[in-house]
This record gives C-alpha cells, sequence and structure tokens, in this order.
C-alpha cells in the first residue's frame, strides 16, 4: 500500500498556528512546536481570564456602591436587600455607574429604598 500523506492540509494547519503567534519573542513565533504551545497556553489564559474578569467586576461594582450608599448613611447589603423589598430591579453595574456618575440619581434610589 502507497504511503499517504497530505502536505497542503499539514502547512495550512502549521501556518495557522504560526500567523497566530505573530508578535512573539524569538522561536515561540517562528518555530512551530514552540508557537503551537505558545498560542494553546494562550487561549486558555485568555478562556479563564474572561471569567475571572467578570468577577473583578462584580467587585469592583459592588465597592462603588457601598461607598456611594455610605455617603447617605447605608451600607451596601442594607441598600441592595432594601431595593429587592421595594421590587426595584436594578443591576449593580448600572447601579455603580449612577453612583459614579450620577449622584443625584442614586440619592433618589437610596431615598425611595429608606422610605
Amino acid at each position: 500500500m502507497p504511503r499517504s500523506h497530505s502536505p497542503v492540509v499539514t502547512r495550512h494547519r502549521r501556518n495557522k498556528y504560526l500567523k497566530a503567534a505573530k508578535g512573539n519573542w524569538g522561536g515561540k513565533s517562528r518555530l512551530y512546536r514552540s508557537a503551537r504551545e505558545t498560542v494553546e497556553k494562550g487561549l486558555t489564559y485568555n478562556y479563564r481570564d474572561r471569567r475571572a474578569r467578570r468577577r473583578e467586576f462584580r467587585s469592583l461594582w459592588i465597592v462603588r456602591i457601598n461607598a456611594a450608599a455610605h455617603l447617605y448613611g447605608m451600607n451596601y447589603s442594607t441598600l441592595i436587600a432594601a431595593l429587592k423589598k421595594k421590587d426595584i430591579a436594578i443591576n449593580r453595574k448600572i447601579l455603580a455607574d449612577l453612583a459614579v456618575h450620577d449622584l443625584q440619581a442614586f440619592e433618589q434610589l437610596v431615598h425611595t429604598a429608606k422610605a
């Protein structure tokens, strides 16, 4: 039986990794094996850190809401509990944005929650 090989498919696969590894230093952008390892590790970090970013932003929003709530004599947990009790459905991202950029609107929310 003759030997089967497909250089075109192999070359395309290798070039895909080499193209993705552009910008790396030295052999990590030129040598196939190093480039493949680098690209796969980078994709792993990319997947992991997309999830980590969400956690970091949520904690940042909570810190900002807590700081703004303290200006009006409340803390974060009582503010969130009061908003839920009043059926005010506003997420932490928007609430933190209000606390930073529109303090009057945030103050109205706080007073509504207190009432």
